[in-house]
């Protein structure tokens, strides 16, 4: 198998390597509490997926002040 005779520059190596890119998430609307939430996933806020509720969502408590 053949080998390269000469090093490729870091110039080289960097235009190649200027399609490593991370992609964003596909993150949707959820359908009952209109919250982003991604694709193909239960909503953790409210529960429900594709309009039909699915888990019981767990409410998250209000942090007591201190008076």
């Amino acid at each position: 198998m053949p080998n390269p005779k000469r090093q490729h520059s870091k110039q080289r190596q960097r235009k190649r390597r200027t399609h490593y890119k991370i992609t964003l998430s596909g993150l949707s609307a959820c359908s009952n509490c209109k919250k982003p939430v991604l694709s193909h996933r239960v909503c953790p806020f409210c529960g429900f997926y594709k309009g039909k509720p699915v888990i019981v969502a767990k409410e998250k408590k209000e942090k007591e002040t201190k008076s």
